[in-house]
């Protein structure tokens, strides 16, 4: 025991003193769709929705296209525009304007927000498997993560709030979830959501919610309220790259209401980006005059998606382990195959189909997340089963 307590000394003290210095985790997904995302014809695997273009979108907001053309290229207020702010702060139900940063990028959020809360040492829960970055800034500044893991069922995921209940203790810093959930499309009820606020605040834990994809669940009356407007101490993280289909604005938003944990992340955000660029923050406000519009939009493409999913599974019930998502654009899919790794390397290469293996997900080894947001996907899904038709298999 003394030996064993030792050890775990000697590893806080030495993540104390180099932690932070430390190579960081390889960001697998994004090393892996370097590698094909722009060079793949077919796409299955995004976790975004269809996009549209500048021009259609100002259409959409009513605005001008002069409105854009005419945007002077000056530097712009480092929290951001206020009125950009002020249509950001009437999404939820009890934020202000000065309540909301505006981000240079939703991923700015994530580390901005995790240098300025946490140290070495601090104790972390991290709602798996997760977008890697959630994950593994935690885990290098302070090397002291719990995993709290999804469950598989017959037909689909659950929370264990049982094991929540153990992995949060007086000690835990922050609870790291993402609802609706990227990769599996797990969407809690309002019974869970409500426990897992509880737990935080019976031990005063902050929560930091990634709810990027809060909007597109398939049962418009199961939607939850957003964890700020029922938790002090929670940490929203939002944006239009998902449910509006904008990632190229790269435009997304923190909202908190604790003033001196707003200030430690401004001041982390002068080191970063210093303030959003200005066309952004213009075509930004345009895609919030449109927000039904566009949020419409991707929720019934991702229905018609879906559907075609369904009826593809459905044909091939030896090959795959189907769950269908309650919300997003995603889900998490078992494949029959030795190593989902090997599977979408040589699928990608070899047949021009792009899917993302769960290892990418810190989720083993034998599944792959299949999207269903974008316009293309009835064509892509084509394709990939018109290769599974000729049996094709890695060579």
């Amino acid at each position: 025991m003394y030996v064993y307590a030792f050890a775990c000394t000697l590893i806080v003290i030495s993540y104390y003193f180099y932690g932070t210095h430390m190579d960081i985790k390889p960001f697998t997904i994004e090393e892996f769709f370097s590698l094909y995302e722009f060079s793949t014809p077919h796409m299955l695997s995004a976790s975004d929705c269809e996009t549209l273009s500048v021009r259609d979108l100002l259409r959409l907001a009513n605005m001008p296209e002069s409105a854009l053309l005419d945007q002077r290229q000056n530097y712009t207020e480092s929290q951001g525009n206020p009125d950009l702010r002020a249509a950001i702060s009437r999404l939820y139900q009890q934020v202000t304007t000065d309540e909301v940063i505006v981000l240079t990028a939703p991923e700015e959020g994530i580390y901005v927000t995790m240098r300025a809360l946490l140290e070495p040492g601090d104790h972390v829960v991290v709602l798996t498997p997760a977008y890697e970055s959630l994950l593994n800034l935690a885990e290098h500044i302070t090397g002291n993560v719990s995993q709290w893991a999804v469950r598989q069922t017959a037909d689909s995921w659950e929370l264990d709030l049982a094991e929540l209940e153990r992995l949060v203790t007086a000690d835990t810093k922050l609870l790291i979830v993402n609802f609706p959930h990227n990769p599996t499309g797990l969407l809690p009820s309002t019974v869970e959501f409500e426990s897992i606020i509880a737990i935080a605040r019976r031990h005063g834990t902050r929560l930091f919610c990634d709810e990027m994809y809060r909007g597109l669940e398939r049962d418009p009356q199961h939607r939850l309220p957003s964890a700020i407007d029922r938790y002090d101490r929670a940490i929203i993280l939002s944006g239009l790259s998902k449910i509006h289909g904008l990632p190229g604005l790269r435009s997304g938003w923190l909202v908190l209401h604790d003033d001196d944990l707003r200030e430690r992340i401004m001041s982390w955000k002068y080191y970063t980006s210093i303030c959003p660029p200005a066309p952004s923050e213009l075509l930004a406000q345009a895609a919030l005059q449109a927000h039904g519009q566009l949020v419409g939009r991707n929720r019934a493409l991702i229905g018609r998606n879906l559907a075609l999913a369904e009826e593809f599974f459905a044909r091939w019930p030896d090959m795959f382990d189907w769950r269908p998502p309650q919300a997003g654009p995603v889900a998490l899919v078992g494949v029959n195959t030795p190593s989902t790794t090997t599977y979408c390397h040589a699928l990608a290469q070899q047949r021009g189909v792009l899917l993302l293996p769960s290892s990418c997900l810190g989720y083993g080894n034998q599944h792959v997340r299949f999207g269903f947001g974008r316009g293309p996907f009835a064509a892509a899904l084509g394709a990939y089963e018109a290769t599974l038709a000729e049996g094709w298999t890695p060579e």
